[in-house]
């Protein structure tokens, strides 16, 4: 460590003690030497007197063996040729050994080629398991039987080949019987429910009657149905009756599972069988384009459906393990979720009721006992009832469409029940009075209201073999009824309301029938109460919105009669002629007017059988458009001049109309309320017949104003006109002093006037 610590002379000092201990060493190992010299001298000495004995040795056993071997020759060669036929005689029982095994595997081989000719796979593959296990493995050292040993897994292979391929041709033949067969199943299913149901009804029909007879009489019906059950029985043991196994050889299926079990593949061949009838299960799931258009599309889908799942089922039971109730479970679910998904669709493309109704029955009537289904089914009925719904919305039109919107004419006591028959009517005043008569409500009612029933029985058939009690068919009818009411036939009477060739009298008509109807609702309810056995008074009973439907309708007919009205009198003023600049009035209202005045007569005289709110209602409203179709008329901005003498030929004609408001020409107003609708125009015309401007001026603004109706801004433009006009027909004005003085009076109002309605406008 010091040496390498850098120390002074550390090195130097290091060198001369390495040199004195290796001193040391060489004087040891020098003293070692001398004293162990004198042994090894002695050694050597020692051994070169054994060598001279050593090779005198080596000479005498030279010379032993030598002859040895010249005594031991002919020893040697007899010895040998003992050896030599020993091992012939080996050999020789040896092949009569392998010769005597390999005979019986020779034999089996031909065997197993005589039953490959034959065509007795099954026994083949044993034959061959014999061999692998039993005969070759005794002799497997031989090379024929490394050729037989290759040549099994090829004959193996050749076997499962031509049993896969019976098992296809199998496949081929299920799938064009399925639909025979699924037929047969079918067939055989209804014919078991047509059984259960007679015999079901049979007992509800004895079950109500009284229980002295009703016991009695159940018996004697059971046994009626007991004997006729058995003489079908035998009628049906004489028809052959096909099943399955009669219709498809199944043997193919049985020989194919066997032979691949035996070769322990039988989990391939299940996987396969599987894989290639679910590729069938779609094949029959998918539809025809054209199913849906009648029923006898549906019914060969169904055939087809059920009888892939019949074979299904048959294999099923007679083997195990190829089909096991998980996968049918499985195909089922998945074939269901498919069936559903194709009735859903085509289902959706049926606008014929009764097509979907018979679809309905082929579900329900084969007896598919699946919860999804049925659910199905309450989905098919809500598209069944839409179907019925677009059905009787035509059927609702072409009844509107034939009816004359006019009373049924009776002429006798028969003409009278026929009509009753179908709807029910009662009015005892009308009852007392003699044939011929007429009912108020036309031929429209009687048939809406038997096209109603006739929805309602459409309604129930679909409801048959559903599984569902009483209460939830009421329900299910009472809300297709309310559709029927609330949209379909609500929206076929807006539709007729609306149509232009629908005139007042056909509105008058209309409401007096949606009246009728609205009254018969009640039957209704009673209808589907006697139905279903479901009372009225159910908590959970619906009630029908007829009332509502019809009230809607009767208001849609009342606003078009106001609008109808309106627009008669509105043709009416288009052709009014007035000469505005005319001295002095005719002396006898205007001709359009007169003949306004006389259709609106008539037109109220038609209003009699109305509710009397309404025709009081149409009434005003038509004064009313009147005075404000002639106010407008007069203050027409295109109209620049009115002279006097227009003003007084068009009071004559204000006061026709104020006489045909006072003489009443619909019952029920009080007083003059019905001239008050002319009073604007009246207060108007007063005001410039009497030239009473100090007064309208003075009392402007009060409420006991003498022509408080009266509106500056109105008055204001026809003091304009008049003021217009008097300056263009008095070109010589100027020169009369009382004209001048009307003149300058008129523009005097006039400013007055003006300040008036400048004073509202600001206070506005």
């Amino acid at each position: 460590r010091s040496v390498y610590d850098d120390q002074p002379n550390a090195h130097q000092k290091f060198m001369e003690k390495l040199d004195a201990c290796i001193r040391n060493h060489d004087r040891e190992i020098e003293k070692m030497c001398n004293f162990h010299h004198q042994g090894f001298v002695d050694a050597i000495t020692e051994l070169l007197k054994v060598r001279a004995d050593a090779e005198k040795l080596k000479v005498q056993v030279t010379d032993t063996n030598r002859r040895l071997q010249d005594a031991g020759k002919e020893v040697i060669a007899q010895t040998e040729e003992i050896i030599r036929c020993r091992v012939q005689q080996r050999n020789i029982t040896t092949v009569v050994e392998k010769l005597q095994l390999c005979l019986p595997v020779l034999e089996m081989y031909s065997k197993l080629k005589e039953q490959m000719s034959v065509k007795r796979y099954y026994s083949a593959l044993k034959t061959m398991e014999q061999l692998e296990n039993l005969y070759l493995p005794r002799v497997s050292q031989y090379r024929f039987c490394q050729i037989m040993m290759e040549n099994l897994p090829k004959l193996r292979e050749e076997i499962k080949e031509i049993s896969m391929s019976d098992l296809k041709d199998f496949l081929e033949s299920i799938r064009k019987h399925s639909d025979r067969i699924g037929e047969t199943a079918m067939k055989q299913a209804q014919q078991q429910k047509t059984f259960s149901t007679a015999l079901q009804k049979q007992n509800n029909v004895n079950y109500g009657r009284n229980m002295h007879l009703g016991r009695n009489r159940i018996l004697e019906s059971k046994n009626e149905i007991t004997l006729k059950r058995t003489f079908e029985d035998e009628d049906e043991h004489d028809e052959e009756v096909l099943t399955a196994q009669d219709l498809v050889d199944f043997s193919p299926v049985y020989r194919c599972l066997h032979i691949y079990s035996v070769l322990g593949d039988a989990e391939i061949f299940e996987n396969y069988y599987r894989k290639q009838r679910r590729k069938q299960a779609r094949l029959v799931l998918q539809p025809q384009s054209s199913m849906h258009e009648t029923v006898e599309g549906y019914r060969r889908y169904f055939s087809q459906i059920v009888g892939f799942f019949v074979v299904e089922d048959h294999i099923l039971h007679v083997t195990q393990g190829l089909v096991t109730r998980t996968y049918t479970d499985e195909l089922w679910n998945m074939a269901l979720s498919k069936i559903i998904a194709v009735l859903r669709t085509h289902s959706s493309y049926c606008s014929d009721p009764d097509l979907v109704l018979e679809l309905k029955n082929l579900i329900v009537g084969y007896g598919f006992p699946v919860n999804r289904l049925f659910d199905l089914l309450f989905e098919i009925r809500d598209q069944y009832s839409e179907t019925l719904l677009k059905k009787w919305s035509g059927l609702f039109r072409d009844i509107f469409e034939a009816d004359n919107y006019s009373p049924i004419p009776v002429a006798n006591e028969e003409e009278y029940r026929i009509v009753i028959s179908k709807f029910p009517f009662q009015d005892p005043e009308l009852d007392k009075q003699s044939f011929p008569k007429k009912l108020p409500m036309s031929q429209s009612v009687p048939q809406i209201y038997m096209q109603v029933k006739e929805f309602i029985y459409a309604s129930l058939k679909f409801s048959e073999s559903l599984h569902r009690s009483s209460t939830e068919i009421d329900d299910m009818l009472r809300k297709s009824t309310n559709l029927l009411l609330t949209r379909t036939l609500s929206s076929c009477l807006q539709n007729l309301i609306k149509k232009p060739h629908i005139g007042l009298t056909e509105l008058v008509q209309i409401i007096i029938n949606t009246t009728h109807l609205e009254q018969a609702c009640k039957y209704l309810e009673d209808f589907i109460s006697n139905i279903t056995n479901i009372s009225q008074l159910t908590v959970h009973t619906a009630r029908l919105y007829g009332l509502s439907t019809f009230k809607d309708a009767r208001h849609a007919a009342e606003g078009e009669i106001y609008t109808k009205l309106n627009q008669k009198i509105d043709e009416f003023i288009q052709i009014a002629d007035y000469d505005w600049t005319m001295s002095e009035s005719d002396g006898r209202a205007s001709g359009y007017l007169m003949d306004l005045i006389n259709f609106l007569r008539s037109t109220f005289q038609v209003f009699t059988h109305l509710p009397g709110k309404v025709a009081q209602t149409a009434c005003m409203s038509a004064c009313q458009h009147l005075s404000m179709s002639l106010m407008q008329m007069l203050l027409d901005s295109e109209l620049k001049q009115i002279s006097m003498g227009a003003i007084q030929q068009f009071n004559l004609d204000v006061i026709q109309c104020e006489l045909f408001a006072s003489s009443e020409p619909v019952p029920g107003f009080q007083g003059d309320t019905l001239q008050l609708a002319f009073i604007d125009l009246r207060q108007l015309l007063d005001l410039f017949m009497v030239w009473d401007w100090s007064t309208y001026l003075a009392d402007y603004g009060q409420a006991t104003s003498k022509y408080l109706r009266v509106n500056p801004s109105t008055a204001l433009t026809l003091l304009e006109k008049m003021k217009d006009s008097s300056k263009k027909n008095n070109i010589f004005a100027q020169f009369r002093k009382n004209d001048r003085d009307k003149q300058k009076l008129i523009e005097t109002v006039v400013k007055q006037l003006r300040s008036l309605v400048n004073g509202m406008s600001q206070h506005t």
